[in-house]
Formats: C-alpha cells, sequence, structure tokens
C-alpha cells in the first residue's frame, strides 16, 4: 500500500507538472521583469505609432489643399504636442541621494529611507511649477508629455505614459527662461525638497539652456477615461 501511494503522488506530481521541474525558476517570473518588458513594448508600440502617424499627416498634406485649414492643423499639432518644439528654455535634474547618506546638517535628524529618494510629488511639482511659468512644452526623460499625460511612482521608479524608468529624472521646457527659473524658486514644493537636497544630499540641477529641442509625442491621443463634472 505504501509503495503504490507513493507511486500516485509521483504521477499527481508529473501530471501536475506537466512532466517539467516544479521548481524551475526560469517559469518564474518577477513583477520587476514583467513591468519591464512591458515597457520594452510600449516604446516599440509607441515607434510603430509616430511613424503611422508621419505617414497620415504626408497623405493629408497630398489631399488638403485650403492653405487656413492646413495652418490650423499644424497650430493645433503644435499646441498638442504632436510636434517637435524648439527654443529657450530650461533642464531640471532630480536624484535620489548616494547610498549611505547622512544627515549634513547639525541639528538635523539622521534621514529614513524615504528621505532619501526622489518621490513622485517632487517630479509632479517640477512639472507643475514649468506650466505655470509658462512653459510651451515639458518633456520627462526621453518623452513628451501632453495634456492626458500623468506623472506616477512606483516607488523609486517612475511610469510615464507605459515606459519605467529610473533616476535621475531629467526635466526639460521650453518657455521664457525668467519667469521658469521664477516660477520654480516659488513653489513651496520646491522649497521642501531643497532642504532635503541640503540636508541629505538630494540630487538637484537647475540649468538654462539658449537652444532646446523636445521631440513630438509619440503615444496615442485618444482619450480612454473620462468623467463627467456635476
Amino acid at each position: 500500500m505504501v509503495f503504490a501511494l507513493a507511486g500516485f503522488l509521483f504521477y499527481t506530481s508529473a501530471r501536475a507538472a506537466h512532466g517539467t521541474s516544479l521548481r524551475n525558476d526560469d517559469t518564474l517570473l518577477r513583477l520587476s521583469d514583467v513591468i519591464q518588458q512591458r515597457s520594452q513594448e510600449n516604446a516599440a508600440a509607441e515607434n510603430t505609432v509616430a511613424g503611422l502617424r508621419a505617414r497620415i499627416d504626408a497623405l493629408a498634406a497630398q489631399h488638403v489643399q485650403d492653405p487656413a485649414g492646413i495652418k490650423r492643423l499644424g497650430a493645433l499639432e503644435q499646441a498638442v504636442g504632436l510636434d517637435p518644439l524648439s527654443g529657450a528654455g530650461v533642464t531640471v535634474t532630480l536624484n535620489d541621494a548616494p547610498p549611505g547618506a547622512t544627515a549634513k546638517v547639525p541639528g538635523v535628524p539622521q534621514p529614513q529611507p524615504d528621505d532619501l529618494v526622489v518621490h513622485q510629488q517632487d517630479l509632479q511639482a517640477v512639472v507643475n511649477a514649468l506650466w505655470r511659468g509658462g512653459a510651451t512644452g515639458v518633456q520627462v526623460q526621453d518623452q513628451r508629455l501632453i495634456s492626458t499625460s500623468a506623472v506616477r511612482c512606483v516607488g523609486n521608479q517612475l511610469i510615464l505614459q507605459g515606459r519605467v524608468y529610473s533616476p535621475p529624472y531629467v526635466i526639460r521646457a521650453v518657455g521664457d527662461r525668467a519667469a521658469l527659473t521664477a516660477s520654480i524658486a516659488q513653489d513651496t514644493a520646491l522649497q521642501t525638497y531643497l532642504q532635503y537636497v541640503a540636508a541629505y544630499g538630494l540630487g538637484w540641477k537647475l540649468q538654462q539652456a539658449g537652444t532646446m529641442t523636445l521631440p513630438a509625442y509619440a503615444g496615442t491621443v485618444d482619450l480612454q477615461y473620462a468623467a463627467a463634472r456635476p
């Protein structure tokens, strides 16, 4: 009976494993692996969409004969972010504190892990300050922001339009450099961030550029979710 029971268990295990090892770690994808894979797939899809949009624009230009209509379409594409944008502007870089960072200011408590990383609200504060400062276009990492873009973080990684990024985070904006710099300086959330920069060594760099070019937005512009306000 013992041998019969053992044989039955071996048979059941083999059936459950479909003849493969039950402890093969290669079949187990970590969540981070899945996210990275989806990020690469989204990047490839964005490149495909950008190519198709360029073909559509070329075909539309061949058939649209109304100069006023062409001019209006170009203005709308520029406002939405579907065309590259060049001009003067600023670049802001945020980064986590170096490994093993300690308090750099006397009397400041030793940092907790959350004190040493760039958070979602820090990135959002920079982007919002740039828009308030009159930016005509904003880019985060290698992606152009549009009206439906959302800056979100999971842990210390940024998820932007289906792609995943790690620090340092580079934010570029085209617009009046004095107005953009002043808007950043007046933002209360960024003033708090700068206190952590001084206390714990978080990364912060604000640079002015005479000329920069922001890429065109390459993703879909279809609105997927919306709610009507009363």
